[in-house]
């Protein structure tokens, strides 16, 4: 079965956008206390869930050929990520 990641990289169209909205951390931060709390419940409930870092998402993005349009702040401690296919 072909993984999330290998299908953006290998079938994306050019010009495709992607979008993803929740929390993020920056430099391995949390931004807010409550995005803190919020991972170590996810965390509890399974060990490979939790609060991911923009860089390593944004660096998988660009692996995939997709470069970064916006990183909007949203309600509630959240982001809006978007990508657009470049190659």
């Amino acid at each position: 079965m072909e993984s999330f990641y290998d299908a953006l990289a290998h079938s994306a169209a050019r010009d495709v956008v992607l979008a993803v909205y929740g929390p993020f951390n920056y430099n391995g931060s949390y931004t807010s206390a409550s995005n803190a709390q919020f991972d170590q419940w996810l965390k509890q409930r399974d060990p490979h869930s939790g609060i991911r870092d923009f860089e390593c998402v944004n660096g998988l993005a660009g692996a995939a050929g997709f470069s970064l349009q916006g990183d909007h702040s949203m309600p509630a401690n959240n982001r809006l990520l978007v990508w657009q296919r470049t190659t």
